[in-house]
């Protein structure tokens, strides 16, 4: 039986409710008005809400052209008719959205909803699906829809949830057992996921918690521990795993996503199953997963069995299942991308009632406009831009039977240095040529001479020190007599800028070769008032900036990393 169904003969499929909009060539969600005192319906409305209250169904939706009053207008606006084909299933259209990123399970649903104003009332409930925790400053206040960010992605042991009871440590806390870092570049060109052990060994931080009476308590932090513990234990709470990442790898996530077992089942119903892929015949007492040789489409509990077996893959050990998970997250995106998912209403309807269902998420992006932003920032990512890797590890040598590692110090730090800098993991060629025309564009022209060059100088991010040192250099050994030191800037900034007016472009092009900066580094924008009163630039130095006199490179690679994937690329798990 449907689950929108529940049996009744006046119910209507959500599928029914969508209509084209000529005006615009987006689907509509046209919802029939519902009284006051009710709110929009789940799916599995006879199931208790979230916070404990009996769920309840209210009056079951009408379809668009079935006595549907038209929206409320201005009297002085004239009357038209409902867009869409009246009392008929709408005809399925291929619209740009076939390029679409789906990255923690149903956010493109949140998308193709939040364009239908008339589904003001079901956003709403899909916002009321989201469990939120108030992580405190652990998370950034607000997301930024013009900057690069980073998300923690967590999977959580708990299990609770109908039919979970079984899996392991049935009392579990909740603990850190599946993280993923994902770092979205500013230009929205490429993005990493890069997973984090469960037993990798970490500090723990002190971590300032939340309580439910609105009481804040400090839990103590721990030295050399299991990465997971970072959650869960002593009433830790997200915002400590993610100050654990931080302190760990530099990096400081602005939000999390928190999901529980739950989230693979659901999920993978929402879209009738994913495709996955393994070498060799797989019988798992443990997971009580069962696969043939080759590719096979798995969902509901088969689904979890695939993404929690140690037993069937590698060595039986953590990082192999982290391999297969990565395979299975590749797998998933592309399914919910693709072409049968996007153009389903009914399956757009599906996952993001599973998703926001699943979910927990920060204060600051559990509003479902929020949720959409990120959504359409996540979007304009090529899936083949998408990186999968692991943090660089080696064996615990404290261990004489070797049960966890530690962070490889060889290797694991120019890939952290690499996320905070922005720098792609993936040849992003589009990159590339704006990349060559900025320089071509800003970089060509006549130099002023080094005594005319007027400039303030920030530090951004640089060493601390380095302005005063760089000012220094500049005056006694470039010959930039005008420059002075403006002190700390606002924000720490990944690389260095120069931003500068028009007509001071002679000016910025001397700078900029005198420091080696790129054509990207260089800001058409407005000058400053510098100590003399008069216009100047502003040099910003970046994280990126090595140090006085020492010319930055105008390219950035990024390391070679083993085990690196994308997610476009299907892979059997062995």
């Amino acid at each position: 039986m449907d689950a929108q169904g529940h049996g009744r003969a006046n119910d209507v499929d959500p599928a029914d409710q969508w209509v084209l909009n000529p005006n615009t060539g987006e689907y509509e969600l046209r919802l029939a008005p519902s009284p006051p005192q009710s709110a929009v319906p789940s799916p599995r409305s006879a199931a208790p809400a979230r916070n404990g209250a009996p769920g309840g169904r209210t009056t079951p939706p009408v379809a668009p052209g079935r006595g549907v009053p038209p929206p409320r207008r201005r009297r002085d606006a004239p009357e038209e008719p409902l867009p869409g084909r009246r009392g008929r299933r709408p005809v399925k259209k291929k619209s740009n959205a076939k390029k679409a990123l789906l990255w923690t399970g149903g956010t493109m649903a949140f998308v193709l909803v939040a364009g239908a104003t008339t589904g003001y009332f079901y956003l709403k409930h899909l916002e009321g699906n989201v469990g939120t925790t108030d992580v405190g400053d652990a998370a950034a206040s607000s997301f930024s829809k013009d900057e690069a960010f980073d998300i923690l992605i967590i999977g959580t042991d708990k299990r609770t949830g109908e039919g979970n009871e079984g899996y392991g440590d049935k009392g579990s806390v909740g603990h850190a057992d599946t993280n993923i870092l994902l770092h979205v570049a500013k230009d929205r060109s490429n993005a990493t996921a890069l997973s984090i052990p469960r037993d990798l060994i970490v500090d723990i931080p002190d971590c300032k918690t939340k309580q439910e009476d609105g009481s804040e308590t400090v839990v103590p932090g721990q030295d050399g521990v299991r990465f997971n513990r970072s959650l869960g234990e002593s009433g830790r709470d997200a915002g400590c795993t993610m100050r654990t990442v931080e302190a760990a790898t530099g990096i400081k996530p602005e939000h999390f996503v928190m999901a529980d077992f739950n989230a693979v089942k659901t999920l993978t119903t929402a879209v009738d199953g994913v495709k996955v892929c393994v070498e060799k015949a797989v019988d798992d007492k443990q997971s009580k997963l069962v696969l043939p040789a080759g590719e096979s489409t798995v969902e509901g509990e088969q689904a979890l069995a695939f993404v929690r077996t140690r037993h069937a893959f590698g060595n039986r050990g953590d990082l192999d299942r982290i391999k297969v998970q990565q395979q299975f997250l590749g797998s998933l995106m592309r399914k919910m991308t693709s072409g049968d998912t996007l153009t389903s209403p009914t399956k757009l309807l599906k996952l993001a009632e599973a998703a926001t269902e699943a979910l927990t998420v920060d204060k600051a992006i559990g509003k479902v406009g929020t949720l959409k932003d990120i959504a359409l920032e996540l979007k304009k990512v090529p899936t083949k831009n998408i990186s999968f890797m692991t943090i660089p590890v080696v064996d615990n040598p404290a261990e004489t039977v070797k049960a966890t590692v530690v962070v490889n110090r060889s290797k694991a730090p120019a890939i952290f240095d690499a996320i905070k800098n922005d720098v792609s993991f993936t040849e992003v060629k589009a990159q590339e040529k704006k990349e060559k025309a900025e320089v071509a564009a800003r970089l060509k022209g006549t130099k002023s001479a080094a005594s005319d060059v007027r400039v303030s100088i920030l530090n951004g991010g640089a060493p601390a020190g380095s302005a005063q040192q760089q000012l220094a250099y500049l005056q006694t050994e470039a010959g930039v007599t005008k420059s002075d030191n403006a002190g700390n800037a606002e924000a720490a900034l990944a690389k260095t800028t120069l931003e500068y007016d028009p007509d001071q472009a002679d000016q910025a092009r001397r700078l900029a070769d005198i420091m080696g900066l790129s054509g990207s580094a260089l800001k058409p924008g407005k000058s400053v008032t510098n100590a003399q009163g008069l216009p100047a630039m502003t040099l910003t130095l970046g994280r990126d900036f090595k140090g006085a006199g020492v010319k930055l490179s105008s390219a950035t690679a990024a390391p070679a990393v083993e085990g690196r994937s994308t997610a476009d690329k299907a892979q059997c798990a062995s």
